[in-house]
């Protein structure tokens, strides 16, 4: 039945002289872009219908949800999975980064970018360490919103009005310009001081392993001794300290 529908759908002449195989490889299939999912998430209905008309005018994005606070974005993430989430960064309930360490790996696929009015450097880096993938600030957004979440589902960052292929340019941005570390670590070994290194550019303990030719046990042992040493609790704890005291950079 499939086969007859194909030939009546093609000229006779086109259709005498041909294998099967060579007449399923004249049908192109025009192929159709992908449309992105989006949920906005912002307490301000007149920043929701701003952004929403941004996207409006794009046909490769799609508004799936609209959240008014953190815990309802969390919850309806969970439950659309969004290709990409548009969070306020200072949102009822539930603030932006809060909102963003709750979601954790519940949509693993989703790229997060946060809208704000002004940010910090501190949280800069700890929203990038949580996962997000771009910052945007709100008087910005009309003419670099677009921009900033097509390099974000790229692949890449982007950092108030920037592309960032490496976060670690941002990192070396964020690191004090005269810090040399503070009494702490100068206990730790050289070891420790370059994990901490990879930590704050976002490895996993598998991706430091790789990079030290040694196994992820080893990797978790030194993080045991630098969290004792270092006094911190996570590895979030950890890179806000590094960026704090000039320890930064990987040696």
């Amino acid at each position: 039945m499939f086969g007859l529908a194909l030939a009546d759908s093609l000229p006779m002449m086109q259709i005498i002289g041909h294998s099967p195989t060579e007449l399923s490889s004249a049908m192109v299939v025009p192929k159709i872009a992908k449309v992105r999912r989006v949920l906005l998430a912002d307490d301000d209905p007149l920043v929701r219908a701003a952004v929403g008309v941004l996207f409006a005018h794009h046909k490769g994005f799609s508004v799936v949800g609209e959240a008014t606070n953190g815990e309802e974005a969390v919850a309806m993430a969970g439950s659309l999975k969004p290709d990409l989430l548009l969070l306020d960064l200072n949102m009822p309930k539930k603030a932006g980064l809060e909102a963003l360490r709750d979601l954790g790996a519940a949509v693993p696929n989703m790229r997060t970018v946060l809208l704000t009015v002004s940010i910090e450097k501190r949280q800069i880096l700890e929203a990038l360490q949580l996962g997000a993938r771009g910052i945007v600030l709100k008087e910005a957004a009309r003419t670099v919103l677009i921009e900033a979440v097509n390099t974000v589902m790229s692949g890449m960052y982007w950092i108030n009005q920037h592309s960032v292929a490496d976060v670690r340019h941002v990192i070396d941005e964020l690191r004090p310009s005269n810090g040399s570390g503070t009494g702490k670590d100068l206990q730790l070994t050289p070891k420790e001081t370059q994990i901490i290194g990879y930590i704050v550019e976002g490895c996993t303990n598998k991706d430091i392993a790789r990079s030290l030719t040694t196994s992820e046990q080893v990797v978790k042992n030194h993080l045991g001794k630098i969290f004792d040493k270092l006094g911190v609790f996570n590895r979030l704890e950890l890179a806000l300290y590094a960026i704090d005291n000039g320890m930064a950079r990987r040696h």
